[in-house]
């Protein structure tokens, strides 16, 4: 059956062409939409400033094509399509405007901002091995990163999101659906959508699981034990001031990176087995966490904090003051 046509059984339309869907938000806290939307929108503004201006001086500036430089752009740009995919929407919803959203540009958000998801936890995985290679094995690290390598790794992030996605999109639209439009949620969801089918979903819900499990939480254990590897290489240094610069680098790396993860890795699982026990407007309110937040605070963990990029960012700031404080 093509999309478009539809099905009488038991005197219910099924259609695989269901029209627009419409975004209710955070059903039960609509009274507190106004003061929610301007964390959301003042975070996505940080986000889209500070990673725009990450990705250009990466570009622009020759001193900074260095595998590690190189990697702050490529999470820059995952950040820009995670969070630009998913939160103007939000914002349209929280502000009273139309929560109406077509089925095809439901599936398109949809497919950007998990293939993003997946995109920057490969990211956020190779920038751990970068760190274990420049503190834990810094005679290897120059042959072993390379920015052929680098490279490799983005168009690797992004053929991993892409196949990853592409087959949910194919099983969403093979769906028939019965009439239910509305989505509790402020942005279009593998699962949110799946439900409003009268079909059987059960290929989504493990295909879901299956991707979930081998995809961020496998990318969550491995950068771990990366980190683990890493922190047993650093209270073995000598000095202790080296201790406490390196010590506070990834603490402020693994609070971002615990602020991507564990929200994510929550929304995708309630999904599946807490529906009826997690309030929902708690899984909304953690599922917008991980599009807002980390997008926000990755330019200034990752990218102030490295003195190569703040000094550059303090010149195009104050061009009279020279040097900066190192991290």
């Amino acid at each position: 059956m093509e999309p478009g046509h539809t099905l009488i059984l038991n005197h219910t339309t099924l259609t695989l062409d269901p029209g627009p869907f419409f975004l209710l938000g955070i059903p039960g806290l609509e009274a507190a939409y106004a003061w929610l939307s301007v964390p959301v929108c003042l975070l996505y503004l940080a986000s889209v400033i500070g990673n725009s201006l990450l990705l250009a001086l990466v570009a622009a500036d020759p001193a900074l094509q260095a595998p590690m430089y190189q990697l702050l752009g490529l999470l820059a740009a995952a950040d820009l399509v995670l969070s630009t995919a998913t939160v103007p929407k939000a914002l349209t919803v929280l502000w009273g405007f139309s929560g109406e959203i077509s089925f095809g540009a439901c599936l398109t958000q949809l497919f950007f901002a998990h293939v993003a998801f997946v995109a920057e936890s490969s990211v956020l995985l190779t920038m751990a091995l970068d760190r274990y290679l420049a503190i834990c094995r810094p005679l290897h690290y120059g042959t072993l990163l390379t920015p052929r390598v680098v490279g490799a790794a983005g168009v690797i992030a992004l053929a991993r999101g892409t196949c990853v996605m592409t087959p949910p999109v194919v099983l969403l639209q093979q769906l028939p659906y019965c009439g239910k439009r509305a989505i509790p949620h402020t942005y279009c969801e593998h699962m949110g959508v799946a439900r409003l089918s009268c079909g059987d979903t059960r290929v989504n819900i493990w295909y879901g699981l299956a991707t979930t499990l081998l995809s961020p939480v496998l990318d969550a254990v491995l950068i771990t034990i990366s980190y683990a590897f890493i922190l047993h290489a650093v209270f073995r240094l000598p000095s202790k001031g080296a201790r406490h610069k390196a010590l506070s680098t990834c603490g402020a790396h693994a609070s971002v990176i615990f602020l991507f993860y564990i929200p994510a890795l929550f929304s995708f699982l309630v999904h599946r087995f807490g529906r009826h026990t997690v309030p929902g407007h708690v899984h909304i309110l953690l599922a917008n966490l991980y599009v807002v937040i980390p997008p926000a605070l990755n330019p200034i963990v990752y990218g102030v904090r490295t003195r190569c990029i703040a000094e550059r960012i303090l010149r195009l700031l104050a061009p009279s003051r020279v040097g900066v404080r190192r991290e």
